[in-house]
């Protein structure tokens, strides 16, 4: 009498020894089923979280760093402590020829403007970029063009509107070749522009005019004045290795002791990125080790299940010992039984939770940012199903194994 693991007889007696306690078989599957959702669903969900917290930060580049003005806390060649300076144009041409770690950058500078358009009006703030800008803030155009070298050279009255206030001045109007009214100046719209992430440095695009940062000087009096300087670092260097060599360009125009830190203020945003990184490979952890929790709890479940059928049956496997049935015969049977309840359940458990993520990356679908990242793809499901399968299979081992020590003469004698 022997049993084969591929034998058609033997799954059909499989399944009707499961069957015979439907309660007891159901609960141990869904323990199975929970533990292999569970993990997939914290996984995928791990995963679209950051997803959805990395759209704060979309568009931005990963080495963007800044550099803006500061106040003075240390007295310096007749300059009191708490005294201001400004950024300004020989500030820039100097730093970037000093620093050597600089791969793109741009002066910015704000002014608040009052907007006009026919019989529309909307106050908002007027950002002055180089054509470099979009190198370091990544911009979603939606109709016209963004500013380029042309218009900064030239010094040209054009503007590129934000989406926000586009719809505000022009409702269903297209504003491409209109003249805006700003500050009782008259630009010349060639863009409708936004940005992909919520966060901002001196303001979101889509509530902003950005025009030539040579043109913002001239119309608004601006003179050489720069309110901040934006770069990326070259790869294999952080934005915070350029800033000795930024300071060492700004002394060069301005009064500032050697020792002040605070006169300068600079930003690193790959600081930012850093923590974020550490953040979610935390929660990943945290989300493996939950769902690891859960997946064991099932296996436990398959454990315990498998010795009370062996428990229930000895006297069924004494009398297949007694007609001839080998120990192996009796092994492979008990664990076919455990391979069949981990593979039903934990494909369930799998498919269940694909279905979930499936449902929350349509929910937090964004039209310009695209999906968020609520999924699993095929080899994590098939490593979670496999992990799962392994793990079943070694909770029926030990009862397998049990099965096959059993004697005939005491089985059968087993009440």
């Amino acid at each position: 009498m022997k049993t084969s693991f591929f034998d058609i007889e033997n799954w059909r007696e499989i399944v009707a020894t499961l069957s015979r306690n439907k309660t007891r078989t159901f609960l141990t599957a869904f323990g199975i089923f929970w533990g292999t959702a569970m993990l997939a669903m914290l996984w995928g969900g791990a995963s679209g979280f950051e997803g959805i917290m990395r759209r704060n930060f979309a568009g931005f580049a990963t080495n963007l760093g800044g550099c803006f003005s500061g106040t003075r806390s240390i007295s310096y060649k007749g300059f009191n402590k708490g005294s201001y300076w400004s950024l300004n144009e020989q500030d820039v041409a100097n730093i970037r020829r000093i620093a050597p770690y600089i791969e793109s950058s741009s002066e910015v500078n704000m002014v608040s403007v009052s907007a006009a358009y026919a019989d529309k009006s909307k106050r908002g703030r007027c950002l002055g970029i180089e054509a470099t800008y979009s190198d370091i803030l990544l911009t979603v155009i939606y109709e016209g063009r963004f500013i380029n070298e042309s218009d900064v050279r030239s010094s040209a009255k054009v503007v590129v509107v934000g989406k926000n206030m586009a719809t505000e001045l022009f409702g269903e109007e297209s504003p491409i070749g209109k003249y805006l009214n700003l500050n009782g100046i008259y630009f010349q719209v060639v863009g409708v522009a936004g940005q992909l992430s919520q966060a901002s440095i001196m303001g979101r695009v889509d509530d902003s005019f950005i025009a030539p940062a040579s043109t913002m000087r001239r119309a608004f009096n601006r003179g050489t004045a720069v309110d901040a300087f934006m770069y990326t670092s070259l790869p294999g260097h952080s934005p915070s290795d350029n800033e000795p060599y930024m300071r060492r360009a700004i002394g060069i125009n301005h009064p500032i002791h050697p020792d002040d830190e605070r006169a300068v203020n600079f930003m690193d945003i790959s600081e930012m990125f850093e923590m974020v990184d550490n953040l979610f490979f935390g929660i990943s952890l945290l989300a493996l080790f939950v769902g690891l929790s859960s997946l064991m709890a099932g296996v436990i479940g398959v454990g315990n299940i498998m010795w009370i059928i062996v428990k229930e049956r000895t006297h069924e496997f004494g009398v297949r010992r007694a007609i001839g049935a080998k120990p192996a015969d009796i092994t492979v049977q008990v664990l076919s039984e455990s391979v069949l309840l981990t593979l039903v359940a934990g494909i369930s458990g799998v498919c269940f939770a694909s279905l979930v993520l499936g449902v929350a990356d349509k929910a937090t679908f964004d039209p310009n940012l695209g999906a968020a990242g609520f999924q699993i793809n095929f080899v994590t499901a098939m490593v979670i199903v496999g992990a799962f399968f392994v793990l079943g299979s070694a909770a029926g081992t030990l009862p397998a194994i049990k099965a096959m020590r059993i004697k005939p003469i005491e089985a059968i004698r087993d009440k």
